[in-house]
């Protein structure tokens, strides 16, 4: 007669055999931080639809746009490592389900106010997911998931973009369909999610774990003042996309196209994760050195094509200063971060977040302000271009003045929409261990 297992460990794992499989949890995380650019950028083909029934300026939109940069910083800072002490499972169906509500609010929204709802909570959501989801991935397979960390976020912010577009052009409902069909990705990715195994045990300092650590070490503050110009170039022009350069196309091609916004940010951003996979083996000084001067070029081509009115080379521009934005992304955070002791990187990190959604939200609010009390739309969007280009030439003079310094050798980190899809603490260290 067989035996049967006694021993309480042998019984537990034949309790939790219909748990999904490390490989399709592993994709399933992946899908999380697709879905949850993609929500983030859903709204912006919208915005031109938003402004017609209810009548409100371009300062609204950028504002709009820039609360979720801010609270998505907020919720990375506060709780960025929250599943290294209470496990990935809870804070992912967390924010699974602010998400939901997200979708809910936005498919019953009158007015502005329940969209900066709807963004608020989008930003809570995606700012406590990126470090679970981030670290759930390293946990399952470290190389893979620093790959997936760093071309997941753009590829879903190319995506929703896109996916948006081609909903509010062509289908009906166009202010509910789209945020119907992500609601329901996020119904079935929290099935998904209560099927999967934890990977991380609960632990002591979940409260500790919510205080914010800023820092930046000694070693890194060099290269770290000749990166900042890049980060703040790269994340200052995703907001541009993000808000203003809808209302832009439509000038430049001459059409209403709720497609034309959709499309852009889809260039940019996919251009960007595509340059994130092809440059992950080279040297992070060569990384940021493409990334700045793809940035120069791209932006300028985009400036000259908006002055002739002419689409395809405004798209062209697009897609070479969305590959400066995936390289001078990358190249800065490989270039500082392995500068940092294991103790210090969760402190360098946050420094590098808040440099970043500042970046993103704060530009487009004052670009935004410019457009309605400043020279209007194209010289305001000639303006920010301009101070993306001197901030990429400022980056450029500093690569060349510290020509001799090296910087110890990194594989791909996060790249894209979040400027980093590791926790902060012990999750954001692993990593940083594995790619020694």
């Amino acid at each position: 007669m067989p035996s049967v297992p006694t021993h309480p460990t042998a019984a537990a794992s034949a309790g939790r055999s219909w748990r999904l499989p490390p490989g399709v949890a592993f994709y399933l995380q992946a899908s999380i931080v697709v879905s949850f650019l993609a929500a983030s950028s859903a709204p912006t083909p919208l915005y031109a639809v938003y402004q017609g029934e209810w009548g409100f300026s371009p300062i609204t939109t950028t504002v709009v746009f820039g609360i979720y940069a801010l609270v998505v910083l907020a919720a990375l800072l506060v709780v960025g490592s929250l599943s290294d002490h209470v496990g990935r499972r809870p804070v992912l169906l967390a924010a699974l389900a602010l998400q939901a509500v997200a979708m809910v609010v936005l498919t019953t929204a009158g007015g502005v106010g329940e969209l900066m709802v709807a963004r608020v909570l989008q930003g809570l959501a995606t700012g406590a997911a990126m470090g679970a989801v981030g670290a759930g991935m390293l946990d399952l397979d470290r190389a893979k998931g620093t790959i997936a960390n760093a071309v997941a976020p753009t590829t879903g912010t190319a995506t929703g973009a896109l996916v948006s577009g081609l909903l509010v052009q062509y289908l009906p409902a166009p202010t509910h369909l789209v945020y119907l069909v992500i609601l329901a990705v996020f119904v079935l990715q929290g099935i998904g999610v209560l099927l999967m195994r934890e990977t991380s045990e609960p632990g002591p300092g979940a409260l500790a774990s919510l205080r914010p650590r800023f820092g930046v070490p000694r070693a890194a503050r060099g290269p770290l003042l000749v990166a900042t110009p890049v980060l703040v170039a790269v994340w200052a022009l995703a907001g541009l996309y993000g808000s203003v350069i809808p209302a832009v196309l439509s000038v430049v091609v001459g059409s209403n196209s709720l497609l034309l916004g959709g499309l852009a940010l889809f260039a940019l951003a996919g251009s960007g994760s595509v340059t994130v996979l092809l440059l992950r083996g080279a040297g992070p000084r060569a990384v940021m050195l493409f990334g700045t001067i793809a940035l120069i070029v791209g932006v300028g081509m985009t400036l000259i094509a908006v002055d002739h009115r002419s689409a395809l080379w405004f798209f062209v521009g697009t897609v070479i200063a969305g590959a400066g934005f995936g390289g001078g992304f990358q190249g800065a955070i490989r270039t500082v971060l392995p500068l940092a002791a294991p103790h210090e990187r969760s402190g360098l990190l946050s420094t590098i977040y808040v440099v970043s959604y500042l970046a993103m939200g704060l530009p487009a609010v004052i670009g935004g302000y410019l457009v309605v009390h400043g020279g209007g739309l194209l010289t305001t969007t000639r303006e920010y271009g301009l101070a993306v280009i001197l901030l990429a030439a400022l980056a450029l003079l500093g690569l060349a003045t510290r020509r001799g310094a090296r910087s110890p050798q990194v594989s791909v980190v996060a790249a894209g929409n979040v400027p980093a899809a590791q926790s902060q603490g012990p999750a954001a260290e692993q990593p940083a261990r594995s790619r020694g």
